[in-house]
């Protein structure tokens, strides 16, 4: 299969690959044209369809679609120029082909986040923990398979359970250095600080914001998913339940990043700065991955606020 990660400039292809996205538009000269966004596993391409021709057989968008096509440059980043497509008919291609999915085991990741799980002694969390990951097996299947975002970081199969464990990793480690922290109340919202994204975004091939992601947000979301698991618990005690919304309430830390609370709590400010840790170590080896065959700058990246650049060769 030719991967979209090793399209080559100049190159000519026929594949078949996942229509993401597809826009009617028209040239300034009043020519309709069609913009496309093609995906498989290794990324995604734009494509462009400029001639409609009987060539060019309907389709819709989340349609697969076998596509001859020549690769293209348009500033500084390939495309396709579309000669033919038809809709690819069922045993022509494998979905796996076709889904980011994360490079670590799926269910070994489970196990682990199942560990860190037994690790919290407090009755009332443990037994929160257990009503989602354990008990819950609808709930668990969708975190195992879920992103956890529609680009920018852990944006895969398995994204969220990946990015949740590694939150909750880095919170057992604060919390074994700070006797101050309470490891329980910080490791159940490390784990559970993104359970909201299992209903904001939208499960694949689409990963994209639902209605209520959009009105409401991961962060508000599972505030609530939180609450009602604590109204299922007799005895919860009311300050630990307000103390574990508040962590979920302040996981990204500031106002204008989202978060509708700023962090009050030593949980709730570990929890910040691990979330935007992961998150943006995630980014950073996802720049690696994409250039990792370049050794020059890269150029200025939004989210650093800096020209970033990969590392030298290790052990020189």
């Amino acid at each position: 299969m030719n991967y979209i990660k090793e399209l080559r400039d100049g190159e000519m292809v026929s594949e078949i690959y996942l229509c993401k996205n597809k826009v009617v538009a028209k040239t300034k000269a009043g020519k309709t044209y069609y913009s496309l966004q093609l995906q498989d596993k290794t990324g995604t391409v734009d494509a462009k369809i400029w001639e409609l021709s009987n060539a060019i057989a309907h389709f819709e968008p989340m349609d697969y679609i076998r596509v001859d096509a020549q690769v293209t440059s348009f500033n500084g980043a390939l495309q396709l120029n579309v000669k033919r497509v038809r809709v690819a008919d069922e045993g022509e291609y494998n979905v796996t082909d076709y889904m980011p999915c994360s490079t670590k085991d799926i269910d070994t990741m489970y196990q682990e986040l199942l560990g860190l799980i037994q690790g919290v002694k407090n009755q009332y969390l443990h037994k929160l923990l257990e009503m989602f990951f354990v008990e819950d097996k609808a709930f668990a299947e969708k975190f195992k398979k879920h992103s956890a975002a529609k680009s920018i970081h852990h944006g895969f199969i398995g994204g969220l359970l990946e990015h949740s464990l590694s939150v909750a990793k880095l919170c057992e480690y604060i919390a074994a250095n700070y006797p101050v922290v309470n490891h329980d109340l910080l490791v159940t919202a490390a784990i559970c600080h993104d359970i909201g994204k299992v209903d904001e975004i939208s499960d694949f091939p689409q990963n994209d914001y639902t209605d209520e992601g959009q009105l409401v947000g991961h962060i508000v979301m599972g505030t609530m998913m939180i609450a009602d698991k604590v109204r299922e618990i007799p005895g919860f005690p009311p300050k630990l339940a307000n103390e574990l919304k508040h962590c979920i309430l302040a996981h990204h830390g500031e106002l204008e990043y989202g978060s509708p609370k700023k962090p009050a709590l030593i949980e709730a400010m570990a929890l910040a700065h691990a979330d935007n840790m992961d998150a943006k170590l995630q980014t950073f080896t996802e720049i690696i991955r994409e250039n990792e065959d370049k050794t020059e700058w890269l150029g200025f990246n939004r989210m650093f606020e800096s020209n970033v650049r990969l590392t030298g060769e290790k052990n020189e």
